[in-house]
């Protein structure tokens, strides 16, 4: 491909660059002014990049703005995702961000370079783009192209910063579906911050079994600053809700990736509570909860099952409520993301919505954390959670 100078656009090639710029491209790239009235004081010029040609690492201290003409190519500013520029796509680079662009590895690549505020625009020249960290952005340029929103490219990396997704290039039909809905449409609605819909999501992928997705997570909360204590927590808490059979996979997954991050465990304790005391503290919260009906629930159970009622206070809410690391309402709130996402518990799913009403977490609230979860438990359960919220809140 590299042989000869194809014309991919409407606009002319050009010669290929002088010295006093080549030298800061790693590959081959041709240069075409295409405006020559200074009085204008707009520059544009048509750039194009052979494949795997890039610029280095560089700035612009009144900005510059690039439209995509032809081929396939990529851009990149420092500390985000690379972003795969097609026909027609436009960047606005603003003035002073370290950033490059190019071409794929295996496209030709033009784009208009648009010289903003021209008067006082000077380039800073940096270090080159090396082949490990291109090849690593631009793994999958192979496959279709995915083209996501900004929004779903900047709210992804805010997760995962320079992560490659392997199921981009396998499906990247799918991944275009699911990132521009999830990590743009689904995220604009509601008042969650960053860290707790992340909190909220590794409650829910505990609750459905989905290792793979939690241990992304986890490694996405430590990411935006879930500490250490607060994912444990996240994980003690749900053996009350999920049994620490289906957890102690989870619990294992969590140490493995503290493990790799230089997160030394065991971690300091969280419990607040004795053998002698936590029955009664337990109690005493679950009132402060659901109200004085908790004590009714007891006084009218059948003698066969007050124990389970003894279990719930003792157990339930005096081991794992009455724990640090977590608030109550954060506590309520993890608590109906699990039982939304288990599925057939919706009589309980409307006790703790009550409940996630009585600590201070109100509607919109709630159907703040069933729409961020929405991806990864479905329609079916996100529909039974929404009528429970309005049976118990009505609109």
């Amino acid at each position: 491909m590299k042989e000869e100078t194809p014309k991919i656009s409407f606009f002319p090639v050009g010669n290929k660059l002088p010295e006093m710029y080549s030298k800061y491209f790693t590959g081959q790239a041709y240069l075409a002014p295409l405006t020559q009235n200074k009085d204008l004081n707009c520059p544009v010029s048509n750039v194009t990049f052979e494949p795997g040609c890039r610029n280095n690492w560089h700035s612009h201290t009144g900005g510059q703005i690039l439209i995509s003409v032809g081929g396939k190519g990529y851009y990149q500013a420092k500390g985000e995702a690379a972003r795969l520029l097609l026909p027609g796509d436009v960047v606005e680079i603003p003035a002073n961000v370290v950033h490059w662009h190019g071409a794929s590895p295996d496209s030709w690549f033009s784009h208009l370079a648009i010289e903003t505020n021209p008067q006082d625009n000077k380039v800073t020249w940096l270090e080159a783009v090396d082949d490990e960290h291109y090849s690593k952005v631009t793994a999958g340029s192979n496959s279709k192209a995915i083209r996501l929103s900004d929004d779903a490219i900047k709210n992804h990396e805010e997760l995962w910063p320079d992560y490659n997704s392997l199921a981009a290039q396998t499906d990247p039909e799918l991944i275009e579906i699911f990132d521009n809905w999830a990590f743009d449409e689904v995220i604009s609605y509601g008042n969650l911050e960053t860290k707790t819909r992340v909190m909220m999501i590794m409650g829910s992928n505990i609750a459905c079994q989905s290792l793979t997705e939690y241990k992304m997570f986890v490694n996405a909360g430590l990411n935006v600053g879930v500490t250490p204590v607060e994912i444990k927590e996240i994980l003690y808490q749900s053996v009350a809700y999920v049994g620490v059979a289906r957890v102690i996979d989870f619990i294992y997954a969590t140490n493995e990736i503290f493990k790799e991050r230089g997160i030394e465990l065991p971690l300091k304790g969280q419990s607040t509570t004795t053998p002698e005391n936590r029955h009664a503290k337990g109690l005493a919260l679950m009132k402060a909860t659901f109200g004085e009906r908790i004590e009714r629930t007891r006084v009218n159970a059948p003698e066969n099952q007050k124990h389970i009622q003894d279990y719930l206070a003792g157990n339930c809410f005096g081991d794992y409520y009455t724990r640090n690391g977590l608030d109550m309402k954060t506590r309520e709130l993890l608590t109906f993301s699990m039982l939304i996402s288990m599925g057939g518990t919706e009589s309980q799913v409307k006790g703790h919505v009550q409940g996630n009403v009585n600590v201070g977490n109100n509607k919109e609230t709630l159907l703040s954390v069933t729409t961020q979860l929405l991806p990864y438990i479905g329609y079916p359960r996100t529909l039974n959670a929404i009528n429970c919220i309005n049976e118990v809140i009505p609109e």
